[in-house]
């Protein structure tokens, strides 16, 4: 546990920035904490940060003693409409790397228009908890490898699940697939933690313009609206203009947006 003392002006005391863990620091103000930081790496790899305090000062000293302390290059999530948060990052040295668009998505297949969606012929569509996990990593990765080999992965929305490094499955049974009697084509993944998030809908690039992914998003959104849930949420990148459409196809509405800044 490292202790460093600064000058704040905050108080009479100066602010004590701690590192109490394993990249983890408190701002400390008279012994009360009036920040906190963090930094973790992704399942990508990349190391992100996030810095939760009470004042501006506060925040600048806590990302002055993580950056004193950790590799470049760095990463963090802001919701954009969080100026003050977003000023505070920019005044830390880092720059917008991507921008995601978050949308609220109807899950009525009356608001969709996805009731009477079909996969096409000689597809079907395997529901979560049915999948076989073989098949399931096989197609994971060919469409990991085709999108890495065009727009580059960091084109879809930021991963958050932790899990094993290499390991790019994050639960089998989160999964919905399209599939041929030989191999599957394509894949949904909805992760219910505080609300449905449609966390990925991909499908081999081979196989593309066939109604597959529409007839992913009519299967997990039926089988959320037949549950309760009467929306789920997901993050476009601002330029995936296909996926947008898609959504913006079925009724949902853009709600916000998150940026991913790099130092």
């Amino acid at each position: 546990m490292n202790t460093r003392p600064f000058t704040s002006g905050l108080g009479e005391n100066a602010v004590t920035i701690t590192r109490v863990a394993d990249r983890q620091w408190h701002a400390l103000d008279d012994d009360l904490v009036v920040g906190r930081a963090h930094a973790q790496h992704r399942p990508d790899g990349r190391l992100f940060v996030s810095i939760d305090a009470w004042h501006e000062v506060a925040f600048d000293l806590l990302a002055e003693a993580m950056l004193a302390e950790l590799p470049s290059p760095l990463y963090t999530l802001v919701d954009e409409a969080d100026v003050e948060l977003t000023a505070g990052w920019r005044r830390a040295g880092f720059t917008i790397r991507r921008r995601e668009w978050e949308y609220v998505v109807p899950t009525d297949p009356g608001v969709t228009g996805l009731d009477d969606v079909l996969p096409p012929p000689g597809v079907t569509i395997v529901p979560a908890g049915q999948v076989d996990e073989s098949l399931l990593r096989a197609v994971d990765r060919a469409i990991r490898d085709e999108v890495e080999a065009t727009v580059g992965w960091q084109s879809m929305p930021a991963e958050v699940v932790p899990r094993p490094e290499g390991d790019t499955i994050v639960d089998p049974s989160k999964y919905a697939v399209a599939a041929a009697p030989d191999r599957y084509l394509g894949l949904i993944r909805v992760v219910r933690v505080k609300r449905p998030r449609i966390g990925l809908v991909a499908v081999r690039a081979g196989e593309q313009r066939r109604g597959i992914a529409r007839a992913l998003l009519a299967h997990a959104l039926g089988t959320l609206h037949h549950s309760g849930a009467t929306a789920a949420w997901a993050e476009v990148h601002e330029s995936n203009q296909a996926a947008s459409a898609l959504f913006e196809g079925i009724g949902a509405r853009s709600m916000s947006s998150n940026l991913e800044l790099v130092r």
